[in-house]
């Protein structure tokens, strides 16, 4: 089913009219329910999307918001055809009422050109920020209790204790690179670095800028050795 719209266009007088908004996920679903809800609700005009709701470009939405006027109202056969998630639901329908543009939503019979209807949409508003308060405690919560178990967040580390040592003994070989090293255990020379040589030794620039591996050398040193070399 292709996206459409249907009915006579405005009148260029201004007179304010009910605009009916109508979605489908797939071609195969059929609009023809939302599109008598609409019509025996008075909207002067029809606009279907065929797309997910999850989707951004909904390009009938996106006519139907640029032409409404102060004084028209957007009406939908149910919440989720207009919005993607509460927070863009709310987020819709208040800069519609800042432009003076009415919201119904026919199943929930939610009218926010009524007091009764806005006062629905503040507790949305409301229990939307208390859900993300919620969530946010309860991230806060499970940090702290792992934290408390000795685990800490972020991605786990590719450097296990047997591949630390497994560093170290490959390092120890004579003529052993930080690059050959960390080629060998399939990791990168930062990784090398930042779990094995932390503290030990920095890389310093080579004269042709490619850079050198260090090693640590025997007594607390950082001897240089060339990044051309490798394990065999």
């Amino acid at each position: 089913m292709p996206q459409s719209v249907r009915g006579p266009l405005r009148h260029s007088g201004g007179v304010p009219h009910a605009h009916g908004y109508a979605r489908v996920s797939t071609t195969s679903q059929d609009a023809s329910l939302q599109h008598d809800a609409l019509t025996a609700a008075g909207c002067a005009r029809l606009w279907t999307d065929v797309a997910s709701g999850s989707r951004d470009d909904r390009p009938q939405l996106t006519q139907l918001l640029e032409r409404l006027l102060p004084g028209d109202t957007l009406v939908v056969w149910r919440l989720d055809r207009l919005g993607r998630s509460l927070p863009h639901l709310l987020a819709t329908v208040n800069e519609l009422q800042g432009r003076g543009v009415g919201f119904r939503s026919l199943t929930e019979s939610i009218d926010t050109t009524t007091p009764g209807g806005r006062l629905v949409f503040s507790i949305f508003g409301a229990l939307a920020d208390f859900e993300r308060q919620l969530m946010r405690e309860r991230t806060i919560a499970g940090l702290e209790a792992a934290r408390a178990r000795g685990r800490v967040g972020g991605r786990p580390t590719v450097m296990g204790p047997e591949r630390i040592e497994a560093a170290r003994s490959l390092l120890a070989q004579p003529g052993a690179t930080v690059t050959g090293v960390a080629a060998h255990l399939g990791v990168s020379r930062n990784t090398i670095y930042r779990n094995v040589l932390a503290g030990a030794a920095q890389a310093l620039p080579s004269p042709d800028g490619q850079g050198d591996d260090v090693v640590p050398a025997p007594g607390g040193g950082a001897g240089r050795r060339g990044g051309g070399g490798g394990l065999d």
